[in-house]
C-alpha cells in the first residue's frame, strides 16, 4: 500500500508544493489513501523518504548526487519534515510513505535508495520472495552490488539487481563519466525491463506452490532522466494503481481541506503544447478534472527533457486485447489499489508510444463518483 511521487520540472520547485500543501498530498496519503480504503492496513505510517537533486549550477560544488531523508517517524507526524519541505527547492524529486510488507520498520529499509547518482524506489512487492526468490537474487548479484545492499527489503535488493543490470549491459554505476552527464534513458529503461525479467525468471524457477504474482512498480532517475513501470506478472490480474500529469505550470487554488478547513490546493495548468514539469505518482494529487492520465498496466513511463513516452511491455504476461478487463482483487488483496476507475489509458501512437491525451481520463469525476459512494468528503 505504499505510495510514490515523482516530480521532473525544467524549473526547481518548493519541496512543499508537492509533499505538503496539496489537499491529497503524499502526506495526506499517508494517512488517508483516497481510492480505496483498506481496513486491515490503513495508513502508510511505515516511515517515509524524500529523495532530491540540488539545481545543476551547484552541482560543482555539491556534487550530482541525490540527498535523501528518511525516518521511521510517520510521514504526518514529523516536524522535520515540514521544516525541511518549506525551504528546499530541486528540480527533481522522489518522495516515498511506506507501509511494510518485506523487512523491518527502519530507516535503512526506507525508500528511496541511492547509489551514486542514481536514485530508486519501489511500490509493490516480489512474489515469492521468502519462497526462494531472495536466494536466488542474492547468489546471482556480484559482489561489489550486495555489499551494498543495508536493509532488508526486497525493494533494495530490486535495486541491487537494477545495478547489476546497469553493468551487464556495459555501463559501470560507480563510472566517474556517469555521474554528471547520466546513463539516459533508453539505458535506464533496458536495465530496469532487465530486473523484470530476471526476477520473472527466479519465480519460474520455484516449485510451483510457492510461486507467487510480483507487483513492481519502480522508479529510477540518474538525475537526468526518470524511467518508471507499472507493472504485474499475470495476464489476468491488474497492476497498481500509477498515474502521470504534464503541464506548464504546477498552480496554486482556494479549496478546502479533508475537514472543511481553508486549505491550498493545485492545478496543473498547460499553456501549450509543450510540458514544463511532469509529475508520476501512485495516487493523484489532486481531483482536477484531466489533470491526470492512468499509466496502462504493463508499462514503462519515461521522462526525458519532460517529453513523456510510454511503451508496453511486450513478455508472456503482455495482454494484447485492449478491451480485455484484468481483475483487481489480487493487488487488493496485497493492499494496492488499482486503477479500474481511472478510465481508460491515453491514446497510443503508430510507434508504440504514448503520449499525454488531455481527453483521454476523466480522474475526477470518476474519483468523486467512487468518494461519494463511500461517503467521504472530497478533497
Amino acid at each position: 500500500m505504499c505510495r510514490f511521487l515523482v516530480y521532473k520540472g525544467k524549473e526547481p520547485i518548493l519541496l512543499s508544493h508537492l509533499i505538503l500543501d496539496p489537499a491529497h498530498s503524499i502526506l495526506t496519503q499517508s494517512y488517508d489513501s483516497r481510492l480505496r480504503l483498506d481496513t486491515r492496513r490503513p495508513h502508510n505510517g511505515d516511515g517515509f523518504g524524500v529523495g532530491y537533486y540540488t539545481p545543476p549550477e551547484l552541482h560543482s560544488l555539491l556534487g550530482p548526487d541525490p540527498c535523501i531523508f528518511t525516518s521511521t517517524i510517520p510521514a504526518w507526524n514529523c516536524t522535520n519534515l515540514a521544516r525541511l519541505a518549506s525551504k528546499t527547492v530541486s528540480p527533481l524529486v522522489f518522495a516515498h510513505v511506506r507501509a511494510s510488507t518485506e523487512g523491518a520498520l527502519a530507516e535503512i529499509n526506507c525508500h528511496p535508495f541511492s547509489r551514486g547518482c542514481l536514485m530508486w524506489m519501489h511500490n509493490g512487492g516480489i512474489g515469492g520472495f521468502n519462497g526462494g526468490v531472495k536466494r536466488k537474487l542474492v547468489n546471482d548479484v556480484k559482489d561489489r552490488w550486495f555489499d551494498g545492499v543495508a536493509g532488508s527489503t526486497d525493494s533494495e535488493w530490486a535495486f541491487a539487481l537494477f545495478l547489476d543490470c546497469l553493468e551487464k549491459l556495459g555501463y559501470d554505476p560507480d563510472g566517474v563519466e556517469y555521474q554528471t552527464q547520466g546513463f539516459g534513458h533508453t539505458v535506464l529503461r533496458k536495465a530496469i525491463l532487465m530486473v523484470i525479467e530476471r526476477i520473472n525468471g527466479y519465480v519460474r524457477q520455484l516449485p510451483e506452490e510457492k510461486r507467487d504474482v510480483s507487483l513492481l512498480n519502480f522508479a529510477v532517475t540518474d538525475g537526468k532522466s526518470v524511467v518508471c513501470t507499472r507493472y504485474v506478472s499475470s495476464k489476468t490480474d491488474e497492476a497498481a494503481s500509477l498515474f502521470f500529469s504534464s503541464g506548464t505550470s504546477w498552480t496554486k487554488k482556494a479549496g478546502k481541506g479533508t475537514a472543511g478547513e481553508s486549505k491550498d490546493d493545485y492545478r496543473m495548468e498547460r499553456r501549450d503544447r509543450g510540458a514544463d514539469i511532469v509529475l508520476v505518482a501512485s495516487e493523484p494529487l489532486t481531483f482536477e478534472r484531466d489533470n491526470w492520465v492512468t499509466v496502462p498496466t504493463n508499462s514503462t513511463i519515461t521522462i526525458h527533457n519532460q517529453t513523456v513516452l510510454i511503451h508496453p511491455i511486450l513478455d508472456e504476461f503482455y495482454q494484447p486485447s485492449p478491451s480485455f478487463k484484468r481483475s483487481s482483487k489480487f493487488a487488493e488483496a496485497k493492499g494496492q489499489t488499482t486503477t479500474e476507475m481511472a478510465g481508460a489509458a491515453p491514446v497510443g501512437t503508430s510507434s508504440g508510444e504514448v503520449t499525454r491525451s488531455s481527453s483521454s481520463v476523466d480522474l475526477a469525476e470518476r474519483v468523486a463518483e467512487k468518494v461519494n459512494r463511500l461517503g467521504l468528503a472530497a478533497a
